[in-house]
Formats: C-alpha cells, sequence, structure tokens
C-alpha cells in the first residue's frame, strides 16, 4: 500500500473542510476550540492515513475521527477539572471562575432539588446517579442492576422532565430571578 503525498492528502480534504468545521462547532460551541478540534483531526488523520481504505467515503471517516477526538477531549478535560476541584477542595463554579449571586444560586438551587424531587423514582435515581454523583452509565447500571441503555434511556426522559419542568423558570431574565 502506498502512502499519498501532502499535497494529494490536502487537495482530497479541502472541500470537506467547512462541514468538519461546522460539525466542530455543533460540538463545542466555541470557534477557537473547534478550530483546534479540526487541527487534531487533521493531524490524526494525516498519521493515521495509511488505515484510511481506498474508495471508501473520505468524509465519513474524518467525522468519525471528529467525533471519537472530541469525546476523547471532553472526559479528559472532565477528569481534570475534577481531579483539581478534589485537589483544591472547591465546587465546580469555584473552579471555574464562575460565580452565581448567591440568593440565585439558592433559588436555582431550591426549584432544582424540588424538580427532582418530583421526578418518578425510576428517573430520578439515574439523573441523581450520573448527572449529581458523576457515575458512568456502567457504574449506573450496576448499581441499580439494569442495562445501560435502559440507564441511557430513563436519563434522557428524565432530563426532559426536568426541562420541561424547568423551562419556563430558566426563561425569566436574570434580574427578575434576583429580585425574588
Amino acid at each position: 500500500m502506498t502512502l499519498i503525498n501532502r499535497n494529494e492528502f490536502r487537495s482530497d480534504i479541502a472541500p470537506l473542510l467547512p462541514g468538519l468545521r461546522a460539525h466542530a462547532l455543533r460540538l463545542t460551541r466555541n470557534p477557537s476550540a473547534a478550530d483546534d478540534l479540526i487541527q487534531d483531526v487533521l493531524t490524526r488523520a494525516w498519521r493515521h492515513r495509511a488505515r484510511f481504505v481506498e474508495g471508501s467515503n473520505l468524509s465519513a471517516w474524518l467525522h468519525r475521527i471528529l467525533f471519537n477526538q472530541f469525546v476523547t477531549g471532553y472526559r479528559r478535560s472532565k477528569s481534570e477539572r475534577r481531579a483539581l476541584e478534589r485537589l483544591r477542595g472547591e465546587t465546580s463554579e469555584q473552579a471555574s471562575g464562575y460565580r452565581i449571586e448567591q440568593p440565585l444560586m439558592n433559588k436555582l438551587s431550591a426549584a432544582l432539588r424540588s424538580a427532582v424531587d418530583r421526578l418518578p423514582e425510576d428517573f430520578r435515581s439515574v439523573v441523581v446517579a450520573v448527572d449529581l454523583q458523576g457515575l458512568s452509565y456502567r457504574e449506573t447500571a450496576s448499581r441499580l442492576d439494569c442495562p445501560e441503555g435502559t440507564v441511557m434511556s430513563r436519563l434522557h426522559r428524565g432530563r426532559r422532565r426536568l426541562r420541561q419542568e424547568l423551562g419556563s423558570y430558566l426563561a425569566e431574565p436574570a434580574a427578575t430571578l434576583a429580585a425574588a
């Protein structure tokens, strides 16, 4: 198998870049992070170009690399944040430098706690385990003695119910919430 040279690689990938960048933007929601992700994808694709099967869908291959790189980076950054928080003894809010006024935080906290308490037990146990305790789907499935697919389904439905309940509440302007 012969490897393609840089010029061929560039010419094959150039028309696919706008679609890749759009996908990266949807995932990261940040232009700078999207550009970094694209750079990582292109570097990885170049390094592993021998794995690409000639005649197959180059776009699909690159989009798969993009998604895998995004997930890997997200998991890495999430575990790094948690490790830093443990070392510092901080919450996510404090570690990120993002501060919410305490009365507003208390009101949001009470509304969320109340909404979670109103969830049916099946949904509540999964939402609490995954979103509040930070357990993986596998750990949650093991703890609740059910398949991972069931965990994902219940989590989706639980989050959807929370969004429905809190949607109008969270749509209020911040000044209205702070004044209450």
